[in-house]
């Protein structure tokens, strides 16, 4: 079983040398420590030296989302170096509109969020639970099979290629592409070993994808985020290099949090089955469990911002162009927030005041329908009373940026 470590890592750490930035604190789950540490004595701090140059931690709810809200200040642009504590490789660049800020990002953002507004959800809605109810039909019983494998990347997959209105038979390249554009290249086995041969792979992508914008151009399209691109004055008359950006921005944003949530939240009922019991005894729960296990496992581990001037912020000095990382992770087990915050509960009441899908102008534009989707999955397994037993350690994802499963074997009693 993938256990939870409470003491943490780096315990004998003199506090000016804490660096959070290693993978390996995600991939062994952990980090609780550290960032309990960090929000304890220094909730902004700085470190002076780590693998991808001095950066600034924010690590407490309120922090980050004062920071979340001043884009004025901490700016998430692209030439900037982008959205990750690793800077995109300038030469590079690959331009998205979560690397933009307000007004270059404000009609790129409005051009595709119709697909997460409410009417889009009802339409959804059945689709989402016809596939779930197969998927979940077709699962073998009483043998061991792969979560990630069968559930979680085939309805995150199936999704996707409906939101794009991509071939369903070739959905697993979504799944492909969205790995390779957040794979860590120093991972034991990675899935691709330089920027080069990540640029290469989403170059494909875009190539897979011109067809599909070029059918659906000047109004011929249907409603998927394709035709929502290529038809808005926005977003029509993208260069190569943006059109590859935003694919991967919309890929990735449709990809990483359901998938993960959906693993995550099922190996926490699997270690709190006495929360599996009280949500099997109402129904009424799953919303908010839905967001309690996305809370808990906090899909997307950080976001970084870059100072556009000297400031001070939370009483520190930062300087323009110094990196300012907002740890959504330790934000989302801030004790001065949630109470108990590392114990996994159903009912939490504050659960939906997590940090998982950001806040202000960057907040992410899909919430909803990750929160649908997961939401249909575990009302579908409580439908039919599947009895899951997670049958060994999960495989965590080498990444500081995706806090992710690559595996998780399970069984279904029956």
């Amino acid at each position: 079983m993938t256990s939870t470590s409470q003491s943490g890592s780096l315990p004998d750490t003199p506090l000016q040398s804490l660096d959070v930035s290693d993978p390996g604190l995600y991939a062994r789950d952990d980090w609780h420590g550290v960032f309990r540490r960090l929000r304890a004595e220094a909730p902004m701090h700085f470190c002076a030296d780590s693998p991808y140059g001095p950066y600034w931690s924010v690590s407490s709810h309120d922090l980050i989302m004062q920071a979340e809200l001043n884009h004025g200040l901490f700016s998430n642009r692209a030439d900037l170096g982008g959205i990750q504590i690793a800077n995109i490789a300038p030469d590079l660049d690959r331009p998205a509109f979560v690397s933009m800020d307000p007004p270059e990002h404000t009609g790129r953002r409005r051009a595709v969020a119709p697909i997460g507004n409410r009417s889009s959800l009802r339409e959804y809605e059945d689709l989402i639970r016809t596939r779930t109810r197969e998927i979940l039909d077709a699962l073998p019983r009483n043998e061991p099979f792969d979560w990630v494998a069968k559930v979680s990347m085939e309805l995150t997959s199936m999704m996707l290629a409906t939101m794009f209105a991509f071939p369903q038979e070739r959905r697993h390249e979504l799944m492909h592409w969205s790995d390779v554009a957040t794979a860590n290249l120093n991972a034991p086995d990675p899935l691709v070993k330089s920027e080069e041969e990540r640029y290469a792979v989403l170059q494909q992508m875009a190539e897979a994808f011109l067809p599909y914008w070029d059918e659906r151009t000047e109004g011929r399209g249907g409603f998927d985020l394709v035709s929502m691109l290529a038809n808005d004055a926005a977003t029509r008359d993208m260069d190569r290099a943006e059109f590859i950006g935003t694919l991967f921005l919309l890929i990735v944003g449709g990809n990483d949090t359901t998938r993960n949530s959906m693993t995550g939240g099922l190996l926490a009922l699997h270690q709190n089955p006495d929360q599996l019991d009280l949500v099997r005894q109402n129904r009424d729960l799953i919303p908010t469990m839905v967001s309690e296990m996305i809370r808990y496992q906090s899909p997307v581990i950080h976001m970084r911002r870059t100072a556009l001037q000297d400031c001070e912020f939370a009483g520190q000095m930062v300087r323009k162009g110094e990196k300012v990382v907002l740890w959504y992770v330790s934000g989302n087990r801030d004790d001065a927030v949630f109470e108990d915050p590392d114990a996994f509960r159903v009912d939490r009441r504050n659960a939906r005041r997590h940090v998982s899908f950001g806040a202000g102008v960057h907040r992410c534009v899909g919430d909803r329908l990750a929160e649908q989707q997961l939401r249909i999955l575990w009302e579908e397994v409580l439908n039919s009373d599947l009895q899951i037993e997670v049958t060994g350690p999960g495989t965590r994802i080498y990444s500081n940026f995706i806090r992710g499963f690559s595996e998780l074997p399970v069984r279904i009693r029956g």
